[in-house]
């Protein structure tokens, strides 16, 4: 009888944002859940979507959006109070089997009869740990708490690499029912003929994504830098790229179209619980040049050149490098797409799932 309720097709309440990695993430997976037979709502806070995101999205799944922001987009802790009334609503009209959150904070007090996931992305507590070697305090410290109360709400928790998984028990402590699951991605467009220039994309204004790293090694490398993305998060924060050829924000077909087009992909990141761009960039065949931290190891060594993050002269050599060797750049270019397809979106639902059967275990052996 267990294994008949928790093998079956599953109706699944995900939530998501239009704004950061997660709806690429929260789309890809639904799209695989939903090709394997489960059915998905997505429940979206934040930002309205596009009109092309919620064409994509609408193509196999339903969605709604909340009134509720995500957590990293409000300094008042009030401002989420009616997350978990406006989730109980949703999941009882659309009658879910499973909910999967896609941020801890938003498991917190949330009281539903249906098995819990929590999957952490990225937060403000690891994102202050490893940018800037600091702890929570001031306006961000009730994050801290709110996150804590939502891994232990939690069913089960995922993380994408075992990095993360690490720095999230070193700011936070043990989370029991901690599982890693790397993320996947589509294939992207067909290898075009490759440009001589190097390409990163990312949001430029976040801190942890090192744009001044990056800037100064444009600033000597034979081969341009295109970095795709914004450069002003509407709130405040902004950086230039004066030495960059800088392509503002691109949507996701056309930056896959680039990734395929250039020589180089190139991610100086100091902060990156998995790094999606990096792997769309190896399924296109393009040699990656990553900055030396632990996640970026745990995926890509091997397959990829790497560099200290703090220092541009070191990422502009690898570019140089590179661009003077086309051998060089097709040997790594063939070794990052190898292990690129280890990471496929297959591996990843099938993995969900299984981590979908131990919650509902969970909940029926209560």
């Amino acid at each position: 009888m267990l294994q008949s309720l928790i093998h079956r097709p599953r109706r699944i309440l995900m939530t998501t944002d239009a704004v950061g990695g997660v709806w690429r993430y929260s789309l890809d997976l639904a799209r695989e859940l939903v090709a394997g037979g489960d059915t998905v709502m997505l429940a979206g806070l934040g930002p309205r979507p596009s009109a092309e995101q919620v064409r994509e999205a609408q193509s196999f799944a339903s969605l709604a959006w909340l009134e509720t922001p995500p957590d990293w987009m409000t300094r008042d802790e009030s401002a989420l109070d009616r997350f978990p009334e406006e989730m109980q609503a949703i999941a009882t009209a659309f009658a879910a089997d499973l909910v999967h959150l896609n941020a801890p904070a938003q498991a917190a007090r949330i009281d539903l009869p249906c098995p819990l996931v929590v999957v952490s992305h990225s937060c403000v507590v690891t994102w202050l740990h490893a940018v800037r070697g600091q702890v929570v305090a001031g306006d961000w410290a009730w994050q801290k708490d709110r996150n804590r109360a939502g891994f232990d709400r939690a069913g089960v928790v995922v993380a994408p690499s075992r990095s993360h998984a690490a720095m999230l028990e070193a700011c936070y402590g043990a989370i029991p029912r901690l599982s890693v699951i790397h993320n996947g991605a589509l294939p992207g467009p067909p290898e075009s003929r490759r440009e001589s220039f190097a390409f990163a994309a990312a949001r430029w204004w976040d801190e942890g994504k090192n744009a001044k790293v990056l800037d100064a090694a444009a600033a000597i490398t034979e081969w341009p830098i295109y970095a795709a993305g914004p450069l002003d998060s509407g709130d405040g924060q902004r950086t230039c790229l004066d030495h960059c050829v800088t392509l503002g924000q691109v949507g996701h077909a056309e930056a896959r179209r680039l990734m395929a087009r250039a020589s180089i992909f190139v991610s100086p990141s100091i902060y990156e619980p998995f790094g999606l761009a990096a792997l769309e960039a190896a399924l296109s065949g393009a040699p990656l040049v990553l900055a030396d931290i632990a996640t970026y190891r745990e995926i890509w060594d091997g397959a990829a050149m790497f560099f200290d993050m703090h220092d541009p002269r070191a990422l502009a050599q690898c570019i140089s490098r590179l661009a003077r060797d086309a051998d060089l750049r097709r040997q790594f270019g063939r070794r990052a797409a190898r292990r690129a397809r280890k990471l496929s979106l297959q591996a990843q639902a099938a993995a969900m799932r299984e981590i979908y059967d131990r919650a509902a275990m969970a909940v029926a052996e209560r």
